[in-house]
């Protein structure tokens, strides 16, 4: 996710290497002779157990203990000053090891690790001499790579098919040679290969989250910079900050960590991650190998970084709304000021009618338009129609389809369900429709339908009531003819009505 994972190599001249050297914060802390001090300090207490903050307070504390065992062990004149001045000494922007800040509504100073000190840090934690050097694992990641690339920008769907097809040989050929006992495993070097790669992966990732998070914070300055000096248009300078805040997220780090984030989100993704990590672990290669304790739940400390990430942005995006509000207030109430200035300046001229020119306008004159400049009324042009003799045509149309028009008397329904209730107090639209047969198929059903609906009140009925039980559905037949004039039965599904008094 961090910038410098998908960048070009720079290129490593004199020139470039003498300015990192005297610039970058993390190459400034290797040249430190505080460099022990520092860098084992910060991995204890920030990189180790994966903490984002830390108050002032806390850090100073935890300083002072390790400054305290430290001169038990060198003298009292190895690290002479306090634990508050180194915090500030490494924060300072000279040094750029610590980040100094202070949360909204607090006065009490936070610190944070920046990612050049973890950078410093990691390459360091490299240089320890590992149990053994693996190469296959990671030539089978890099194949792995280069086979997601190829099969995912193939766009030809014969070779796209030919490749799955090839896939799916290769693990029935794998499946039958498991199903006859032939189970290929993994020795104990080749575990340990890939666990050690994991683990560097892990701790790779979770530095990466402190770069984007850094990230963020720049183009939020950035945009503060530019709000503070634009003199153009608010609605120009929203245009490029909003641009801005969107270019982030359509970026390739952006879309990145966006896609790494609802991977992770994914509770049956924790879950078999879990899973997986937990019968890893128990393997007896792996446990050779003495992984770190914190392993165990590193997609947990995964998620705790990412959600700290999320809440820097969300946090950055409501101060930068504050800091608009800010300037629009400003600007209205500079507004004010101007009007209050007029009002004033008049009220000083009624008293005292000045006696010369006050004020000369532009183009000052009545607009004088006279009645007979006026256009006259125009008639309107009425058409006139050739003497055209109209063709008959000659095919014999059915015109009495036009009045073939189907009407369903819906008093004569009302009366049959009022017959109906009379014996009892209530019955359903298929009992009604036994005794009483559609005449008008489709037409007849939806005005009872249409009856039910209004007497829900009452009052369409004359005092009876119609309910819908929706849990249960009446299939409701009727006979009718087709386009042939054949006799069919039509049926229809729909829940039971229930007409009562």
């Amino acid at each position: 996710m961090g910038l410098d994972r998908t960048a070009p190599d720079m290129t490593l001249d004199f020139a470039a290497l003498d300015a990192l050297r005297t610039r970058h914060p993390a190459w400034r802390l290797l040249r430190s002779d505080h460099a022990p001090l520092v860098a084992s300090f910060l991995h204890r207490v920030f990189v180790a157990p994966n903490v984002r903050v830390m108050s002032e307070a806390d850090l100073a504390e935890a300083l002072e203990d390790e400054l305290f065992a430290l001169r038990e062990q060198w003298g009292s004149e190895a690290y002479p000053k306090g634990a508050q001045d180194y915090l500030n000494d490494w924060a300072a922007p000279d040094k750029g090891w610590l980040r100094k800040f202070y949360k909204p509504g607090t006065d009490e100073a936070q610190f944070d690790l920046t990612p050049a000190t973890e950078k410093a840090i990691a390459w360091l934690a490299s240089l320890t001499e590992r149990p053994f050097v693996g190469t296959e694992s990671r030539l089978l990641t890099l194949f792995a790579l280069l086979e997601q690339i190829s099969a995912g920008t193939e766009a030809d769907p014969i070779k796209r098919v030919a490749d799955l097809r090839k896939k799916r040989d290769e693990l029935d050929a794998e499946i039958a040679r498991v199903l006859a006992g032939d189970v290929p495993l993994l020795d104990d070097t080749a575990v340990k290969d890939r666990f050690q790669q994991f683990q560097q992966l892990a701790r790779e990732l979770l530095a990466d989250f402190r770069e984007v998070e850094h990230n963020f914070r720049l183009l939020d300055r950035k945009v503060r910079e530019k709000i503070a000096l634009w003199e153009g248009a608010k609605g120009a300078l929203l245009d490029e900050i909003m641009g801005e805040r969107d270019a982030i997220g359509d970026s390739d780090q952006g879309r990145s960590f966006r896609a790494f984030w609802d991977f992770l989100m994914s509770s049956r993704r924790q879950e078999e991650f879990s899973a997986r990590l937990d019968q890893v672990l128990k393997l007896p290669a792996v446990a050779q190998l003495a992984p770190e304790p914190r392993i165990r739940r590193v997609h947990h400390d995964w998620l705790e970084a990412g959600e700290h990430t999320q809440r820097t942005v969300a946090m950055l995006s409501q101060q930068l709304r504050r800091f608009l509000d800010d300037r629009t207030f400003l600007e209205n109430r500079r507004i004010l000021d101007l009007l209050r200035g007029i009002e004033s300046k008049a009220l000083a001229l009624r008293e005292a009618m000045p006696s010369s020119t006050v004020m000369h306008l532009d183009a000052m004159g009545a607009d004088i338009e006279l009645p007979l400049e006026r256009p006259l009324f125009t008639p309107s042009l009425k058409p006139r129609l050739a003497d055209l003799a109209l063709v008959a045509f000659d095919a014999d149309i059915d015109t009495a389809r036009l009045f073939d028009q189907i009407v369903v008397d819906k008093a004569r329904l009302r009366a049959a369900v009022q017959r109906a209730l009379r014996h009892q107090p209530q019955i359903t639209l298929r009992e009604l429709l036994e005794t009483e047969p559609l005449r008008q198929g489709l037409a007849e059903l939806v005005a009872y339908l249409e009856l039910a609906h209004s007497g829900d009140g009452g009052d369409a009925l004359e005092g009876l009531r119609a309910l819908v039980d929706e849990a249960v559905i009446e299939s409701i037949r009727w006979q009718a003819c087709n386009a042939v004039g054949e006799a069919v039965t039509r049926e229809a599904r729909l829940p039971r009505v229930i007409f009562t008094r």
